[in-house]
């Protein structure tokens, strides 16, 4: 969908209502699972660890992995 228009090139603005919704709660959850394994990192350092391996995440709202 470019330009809030459908495939045939009207106007709809439920669909692009309902595509920025979903793109917004995504890149929210994004921002959550930075800023969480920045937090994890430094915690991980302050206790004198270091980190070996990938942090990996799932979202138990959405489903989405984070690795």
């Amino acid at each position: 969908m470019r330009n809030g228009k459908n495939s045939e090139g009207y106007l709809d603005p439920t669909a692009s209502a309902a595509i920025g919704q979903v793109s917004r709660e995504e890149s929210e959850a994004d921002k959550r699972v930075n800023d969480l394994i920045k937090v994890l990192k430094f915690i991980i350092r302050s206790c004198g660890f270091e980190l070996t391996e990938r942090v990996q995440l799932k979202d138990t709202k959405s489903g989405k992995e984070y690795r």
